[in-house]
């Protein structure tokens, strides 16, 4: 069985695009129903239509309150049946109203060992702080920033003589790896 899922992204979508090619491989039992990007510009956009995804541009101040802005999405996830959204480097914290229109269903990567380095620039607050390992982690999303229960975790070390760039390098590898593979395992295959 097929799932529909949506893919939230903001930037240049390397992860967006890692699960793209999961699905279309197969290995990831789903249809990607809806490209959400809160980003003008984003690179991400130009990969959705490369990929046939619809890409849904959606900015928060073009609505009165984050409430109305999320049901706006949350209504478009809806008429297209989605059933799992997945965020792929949207860098907006998610609001009641989408946690609760999907609950438990709404999954996040984030570039560190959780719960080590939340928020921004996780990558580079582990490389500042000296750490000798580091990685990514899969997790359900809910109301806190990278909180929530832990699906997937994977090791990146931090090599002598890494600059930030070739340990960014390594972390969105892992993340190529581990994001498709544990989408799958969620959706069942």
């Amino acid at each position: 069985m097929k799932h529909k899922i949506a893919i939230f992204a903001s930037g240049h979508g390397t992860n967006f695009q890692a699960i793209a090619e999961a699905v279309r491989s197969g290995e990831i039992p789903a249809t990607v129903e809806l490209m959400v990007c809160d980003q003008p510009g984003a690179a991400v956009m130009d990969l959705a239509r490369e990929n046939g995804v619809e890409a849904m541009l959606i900015v928060r101040k073009d609505y009165p309150t984050k409430s109305a802005f999320e049901e706006e999405i949350a209504e478009a996830c809806r008429k297209r049946g989605v059933e799992y959204i997945f965020l792929a480097g949207y860098m907006r914290i998610l609001g009641k109203t989408l946690l609760e229109a999907y609950p438990h269903r709404i999954v996040n990567l984030h570039p560190a060992l959780l719960p080590s380095f939340t928020g921004l620039d996780a990558i580079g607050q582990a490389f500042r702080k000296g750490v000798k390992i580091t990685g990514v982690t899969v997790h359900y999303v809910d109301e806190g920033m990278d909180t929530g229960p832990i699906i997937a975790q994977a090791a990146v070390p931090i090599l002598d003589g890494d600059s930030i760039d070739s340990l960014t390098e390594r972390v969105h590898a892992a993340e190529h790896i581990l994001y498709p593979k544990t989408i799958a395992k969620i959706l069942g295959n």
